[in-house]
């Protein structure tokens, strides 16, 4: 079974820079231009299908914003 992963931003740190939305090999990541961090920046939105858990966007997050995790989501109620 391949690896799955998923991604947790910290809004609270992303300042939309956009490394991460360029660095993604699975193309899931896109800057959320409807929606602003209490900080004023346009926050990065994941598009979680197909997340790989690579962790490459978290390596070339400047601000540490981002959390991979990896292996299989726990569901709730199986």
């Amino acid at each position: 079974m391949p690896v799955k992963g998923w991604i947790e931003v910290n809004q609270k740190y992303c300042k939309g820079c956009d490394l991460c939305v360029h660095a993604c090999p699975q193309n899931i990541m896109s800057l959320d231009m409807d929606h602003l961090t209490p900080k004023g920046y346009h926050p990065v939105h994941l598009h979680a299908e197909g997340c790989t858990g690579c962790a490459v966007c978290a390596v070339v997050c400047p601000e540490g914003a981002l959390t991979i995790f990896r292996g299989q989501a726990v569901v709730a109620g199986v």
